[in-house]
C-alpha cells in the first residue's frame, strides 16, 4: 500500500530537546556555582534526581504520565492551557516545584538557600526558553517531504509548553496539515486513540501512514499496535530489547524517503 502520509513526533525527532534542556542546565548550575562554590556538574545531577522523585509524589502523576510530560518539562512549564482539571493543579503546583527541586539539589550539597533555589528555578526556564535547537536535516527532510505527502505533528506534553516549543521555531508549524498534542486531545501515545484521531484527521488507513519517532515505548509501540508502519530514530546508537520492535531503524531523519520509497 503506497504511504500517503508522514507522521512526526517533535521532541528529540525534529527539535533536539535534549540537548536544549541539557545547556538549560549547564548554565543555570555554572551560576550557582559562581554563587556558592558547588560543582555544576553534582548540582545538575542531584537536581534532575531531586526533580524526579519530587514529580512522582504529586497526585497528579498518574495523569502527567499518561499525558506524556516528563519531570524536567516540569521544571519550565506554566500549564496555562488545556481543559482537564489536572492541568490548573498543575498550574497551582509548578513554581513551587520549581523552586522545591533546586532547593533541594542545592541542599543535597550542603547549601541551605530557598531564595537561591527560587532564582535558580526561574532562571532554567529562561534559559531553556532562549534555546530552541532543531536537528540540522530538520528543514532539508521536511522540505523533501511537503507536497508529496500530508505530514502530521504527533507530540505528547502540555499543550502551552508543546505551542511555546512551536513558537521558538515559526518556521516548523506551516509544513504540518494537522498538528495532535495529547494535552488537548486528553491522552497520550501510545494509546491507540490518538493514533486513530490522527489517521481520522489524515484521512488515511494505517497502512497508507508511517510514524517517525525517537521513543520505542510512545511513538512505536503505538504505531505498532494500530498496524501503522514506523521509523525509529536512534540517533544515539542505544542497544534495544525485543520487546518493542520497529518496522525500521535510522540514525537521521535523511534516510526517511529512500525508506517510504521501498514501502511503496
Amino acid at each position: 500500500m503506497a504511504i500517503k502520509a508522514v507522521l512526526f513526533d517533535l521532541d528529540d525527532t525534529l527539535l533536539w530537546d535534549e540537548r536544549s534542556v541539557k545547556e538549560a542546565f549547564r548554565a543555570t548550575c555554572e551560576e550557582a556555582g559562581k554563587q556558592t562554590g558547588v560543582d555544576p556538574v553534582r548540582l545538575e545531577e542531584e537536581v534532575r534526581k531531586e526533580a524526579r522523585a519530587l514529580y512522582e509524589l504529586y497526585e497528579t502523576f498518574p495523569f502527567t504520565k499518561m499525558i506524556g510530560i516528563n519531570p524536567f518539562e516540569g521544571l519550565w512549564a506554566h500549564f496555562t492551557e488545556g481543559k482537564q482539571e489536572q492541568f490548573r493543579k498543575l498550574q497551582q503546583l509548578a513554581p513551587g516545584y520549581r523552586r522545591e527541586s533546586w532547593t533541594r539539589g542545592l541542599k543535597a550539597l550542603g547549601v541551605d538557600d530557598p531564595e537561591l533555589g527560587f532564582k535558580l528555578g526561574e532562571m532554567f526556564g529562561a534559559e531553556r526558553r532562549a534555546r530552541p535547537i532543531v536537528y540540522e536535516e530538520t528543514f532539508e527532510v521536511l522540505d523533501q517531504l511537503k507536497g508529496r505527502y500530508k505530514l502530521l505533528l504527533l507530540t505528547n506534553g502540555s499543550p502551552d509548553l508543546q505551542k511555546e516549543k512551536l513558537a521558538g521555531v515559526p518556521e516548523l508549524t506551516p509544513y504540518f496539515d494537522h498538528i495532535v498534542i495529547s494535552g488537548d486531545f486528553g491522552e497520550g501515545k501510545p494509546a491507540v486513540s490518538i493514533f486513530k484521531h490522527a489517521m481520522e484527521l489524515l484521512g488515511i488507513e494505517a497502512g497508507e501512514g508511517v510514524m517517525i519517532g525517537d521513543k520505542l515505548t510512545t511513538d512505536i509501540l503505538g504505531s505498532n499496535s494500530v498496524g501503522m508502519k514506523n521509523m525509529w530514530i536512534n540517533r544515539h546508537g542505544v542497544q534495544r530489547s525485543d520487546e518493542i520492535i520497529p518496522a525500521y531503524e535510522i540514525q537521521n531523519l535523511r534516510q526517511i524517503q529512500g525508506i517510504i520509497d521501498s514501502i511503496s
